[in-house]
């Protein structure tokens, strides 16, 4: 029992908020909490500090811990906050720690980017975080296609507080398999590759999915969510419609604009800067006009 808050606040909109910079390059903390405010203000009530499209891998620890302790200070009681951590173990467990004595509840372990992943090593990386923590709730990030859901079963019956996963495999058929194997159940599945996919992996058996998009607009977002709770395909797909094209735009060049097209948007809203960091790059000048338009049609 003492995991299904956190259970519920993965069945929803997982909000990847951006990190703004200023002018120097370091972390704009003002517009940082804004934004944080402007999610939490639109009714968004799950926060992921430190996730990809907060360019984590970008981000130094000492940036990372501070991202951290800005967004459980500003969600306060007012959302969960599932904080994305990584990299080699005793860093992911030193960043898991410090969620931990912050106040944060749960954490998002990134997909481990070692050339070589194991199945067996892939279970027991999670492991040793899971085990440094055990307090809090953990959500693996899962890319890799080639792992096999009695793998998760495995770290599921060794660790309770694996409670949910984030899916980003784009296959909707392998989804389903992959639940199905690993325990559909047992996890809080989370659609990992955002709106676009929503649609699909909800109807075998996601119950949340993550987004970035809510940056720009949170209440299309939760339209979304609120569609596909209600078992309104139609309605879903009519929201899938409006931001297919900013999705593209985000996919385009195997993803490389995936946090850029975010950051366009914000910042034709004046919300905050463009600027990313290498190896992302700012979208070109003769792209951005196509970006404002569609921002320019959604509630702010």
């Amino acid at each position: 029992m003492a995991f299904e808050s956190m259970k519920a606040a993965l069945a929803d909109v997982v909000a990847i908020p951006v990190t703004p910079f200023a002018e120097d390059g370091s972390l704009d903390t003002a517009a940082h909490r804004m934004l944080l405010r402007r999610l939490l203000d639109g009714g968004v009530r799950t926060l992921t500090p430190n996730g990809n499209t907060g360019e984590f891998y970008a981000l130094t620890p000492e940036e990372r811990r501070l991202v951290t302790e800005l967004t459980v200070e500003e969600a306060g009681d007012r959302a969960a906050v599932l904080v994305g951590v990584g990299h080699d173990i005793p860093t992911a467990i030193e960043a898991a720690r410090h969620a931990r004595d912050v106040g944060a509840a749960m954490l998002m372990v990134h997909q481990p980017v070692h050339p070589y992943v194991s199945e067996s090593g892939w279970v027991d990386y999670h492991r040793a975080i899971a085990d440094a923590v055990p307090g809090l709730g953990i959500v693996p990030y899962l890319r890799n296609a080639q792992l096999n859901g009695a793998r998760l079963a495995e770290l599921g019956a060794a660790c309770p507080n694996v409670i949910g996963v984030k899916y980003a495999v784009p296959d909707a058929s392998r989804f389903a398999a992959f639940s199905r194997d690993a325990g559909l159940d047992r996890f809080v599945w989370v659609a990992g590759l955002a709106e676009p996919y929503a649609p699909s992996y909800f109807a075998s058996g996601a119950t949340g999915f993550t987004s970035g998009l809510v940056n720009v607009a949170p209440s299309v977002s939760l339209e979304m969510l609120t569609a596909l709770r209600a078992g309104d395909y139609p309605a879903a797909m009519k929201v899938w419609e409006q931001i297919r094209r900013f999705e593209e735009l985000r996919a385009a060049h195997a993803s490389a604009d995936n946090v850029t097209v975010v950051k366009e948007a914000l910042a034709v809203l004046g919300l905050c800067r463009r600027d990313v960091r290498p190896p992302a790059r700012e979208l070109p000048e003769s792209e951005r006009a196509e970006v404002a338009s569609i921002a320019a049609g959604w509630p702010v």
